[in-house]
């Protein structure tokens, strides 16, 4: 098992690079993050692999970001969940958003792939 904090930057690189797959539009890079079953919860609904790279289709969805305050939650030898702040200015828009992102890495057949994400706004409204 890997130590906790070579653990947490080895899942925050990989998340980086589901970024920058959603920067460069890249849905290939993408997909080969994602395992096949796959599930993402998000603002709009429920969102399988097919659906997220999808979004990459007619190009890059994001045009920066930046990740922040991110924690792990070593959950077995070969998962751990990765939470963190993801500010966001998405293409062709001008202000930046923000998300509060829990996301399981899994490590199957020797590689990391991404099995589950949740993204939840950041509104500063509390919990009702």
């Amino acid at each position: 098992m890997e130590k906790t904090s070579d653990l947490k930057d080895t899942l925050l690189a990989l998340e980086t690079q589901v970024r920058e797959a959603l920067v460069t539009g890249d849905g290939d890079a993408d997909g080969a993050l994602l395992s096949e079953d796959f599930i993402g919860v998000y603002p709009d609904g429920f969102a399988g692999k097919d659906a997220h790279t999808g979004q990459l289709d007619g190009g890059a969805t994001v045009a920066d970001y930046r990740l922040s305050d991110a924690q792990l939650r070593a959950t077995g030898a070969d998962s751990g969940l990765l939470v963190y702040r993801a500010d966001y200015l998405r293409a062709g828009k001008s202000d930046w958003e923000v998300m509060l992102v829990s996301s399981l890495w899994e490590r199957r057949n020797g590689s990391w792939v991404n099995s589950f994400s949740q993204d939840t706004p950041l509104t500063g409204e509390g919990v009702p």
